[in-house]
């Protein structure tokens, strides 16, 4: 068999199981329960911190005053809650099928693991994009008016923020994949997730010791937040999108190592 015999064939195996992956997520209602959750939280907390930030501009302490506040940064606020309906797409994309068995189908239908993981990351990474673009349409729409004379959404700046915020929950919904593949529990992979994008990097912060506020700037929600803040200090903010999207691979490799030694 030719070279090119061989390319097509794993070609057209990855599109059927991308099809496949594409069919199973959409497939069952807690896709979309939890895109509809997605969507009211970030309503709700984009609203709140709206009017949170005009009611510090208007109150009887001066230091409390915000100046004009831009709805894209209400919005990156407001992912701080927002991720998780996010990052329980990427979960669940893989743990139900291990709580409901048919991941045994699937390696069936699929017998290189290595492939069915990769195309249920870019799936996911896909949807998860898509659902970053929607929700931050979402919050803009919210905290604009609800700002009123202390807001503003300048259209370069507010369409940048938007697609940032969809890099960063599409790079966290893959990043949420590839542990629900090691784990395999839903609730043992949102323990993790939650530890490591807040409680861990917190703790770490505390102190205010110079040295663990490093470690901390490494962990993948501190590395978003400083690339959606377009931070300079500690490092550029492309150094923060490169450090999230290499916890997302190091979960993948993890999540496929664990697939490969464990049976399904």
């Amino acid at each position: 068999m030719s070279t090119q015999t061989v390319s097509g064939t794993r070609a057209g195996a990855f599109r059927g199981a991308l099809a496949a992956e594409w069919t199973k997520l959409f497939s069952v209602r807690s896709t979309w329960w939890t895109l509809l959750a997605g969507v009211l939280v970030m309503a709700a907390s984009a609203g709140q911190l709206a009017i949170y930030a005009a009611n510090a501009n208007t109150n009887d302490d001066p230091a409390d005053d915000l100046g004009v506040v831009t709805a894209g940064t209400v919005l990156i606020d407001a992912i701080e809650l927002t991720q998780y309906a996010v990052l329980a797409v990427g979960l669940l994309a893989i743990t139900t099928e291990f709580t409901s068995g048919t991941i045994a189908t699937t390696l069936q239908c699929t017998p290189a693991r290595g492939r069915v993981l990769l195309a249920k990351a870019v799936v996911t990474g896909a949807v998860t994009f898509a659902l970053g673009l929607l929700l931050g349409g979402v919050g803009v729409l919210v905290a604009r008016p609800v700002l009123g004379d202390w807001g503003s959404a300048p259209t370069a700046e507010t369409i940048g923020d938007i697609v940032a915020v969809a890099t960063y929950l599409a790079l966290v919904g893959v990043l949420a994949l590839g542990l629900g593949a090691a784990l395999r529990s839903a609730v043992l992979t949102i323990i993790v997730l939650f530890a490591t994008l807040t409680i861990v990097p917190l703790s770490l912060q505390e102190p205010d010791i110079a040295v663990l506020n490093r470690i901390a700037d490494v962990f993948p929600g501190v590395a978003g937040v400083h690339f959606l803040d377009g931070d300079t200090d500690p490092y550029p903010a492309v150094v923060g999108l490169l450090l999230l999207a290499g916890w997302a691979g190091a979960a993948l490799l993890l999540g496929r190592a664990m697939l490969r030694r464990r049976d399904a």
